[in-house]
């Protein structure tokens, strides 16, 4: 059975939490602030495949704080970063999330900052006071090279079981290609160190 374990991140109002819990229950909740860490954990099956689910949702990230970098970034094998289509702030700091995910995945992942990212427009219900455009959400995830998708936790549960099986499934051909390229590096060593063993011993001979 495969762990994946993903990181949810976003600004206080931007309905991150209420977005896990419709993917978790198929309930909506409304909005709530949190000054406290979770991890959920779930059971599910996505191709034929049997995983465990763990979610990281800490407590919102405000506009000036980095208490991401304070988190294990390098934990997660996956990010659903989430802002609030109708506040332009939380998008401003979606954008800075991704910016400090990209920078602490390459300083502390040994340069593995291709980490599989969903960048996700919330409370898309609210488009009559929309200060986010759609194509602005579109480029920034072009920027960053993650998939983008808007949803409404409070109206929609399909589209967001949709964007988290998508993400599910690009972690894991992320972690099989990781663990193919270290059983690839695993194997050019052993192979240089057998060539050096043998042509040495084929020199004294």
């Amino acid at each position: 059975m495969n762990d994946i374990k993903l990181a949810l991140l976003g600004s206080q109002g931007a309905g991150k939490s209420a977005v896990l819990v419709r993917f978790l229950t198929r309930r909506f909740i409304g909005e709530y602030a949190s000054n406290t860490n979770s991890l959920y954990h779930k059971r599910l099956s996505i191709d034929g495949r049997q995983l465990n689910l763990e979610v990281f949702d800490p407590c919102s990230q405000s506009s000036e704080a980095r208490c991401i970098l304070e988190e294990p970034v390098d934990w997660a094998d996956g990010f659903v970063v989430v802002y609030n289509i109708s506040d332009r702030t939380s998008f401003i700091n979606a954008k800075n999330i991704l910016r400090q995910i990209r920078e602490t995945r390459m300083d502390n992942c040994k340069g593995d900052s291709e980490v599989p990212v969903c960048l996700v427009g919330n409370k898309q219900d609210l488009c009559h006071v929309r200060q986010v455009r759609e194509d602005e959400g579109r480029c920034l995830a072009q920027e960053n090279r993650c998939h983008f998708q808007e949803v409404s936790a409070a109206e929609s549960y399909q589209d967001i079981a949709n964007l988290f099986t998508q993400l599910i499934r690009q972690v894991m051909d992320h972690l099989k290609y990781r663990a193919d390229r270290r059983r690839y590096s695993g194997s050019k060593s052993m192979a240089k160190l057998i060539n050096n063993v043998f042509g040495k011993r084929r020199k004294s001979v």
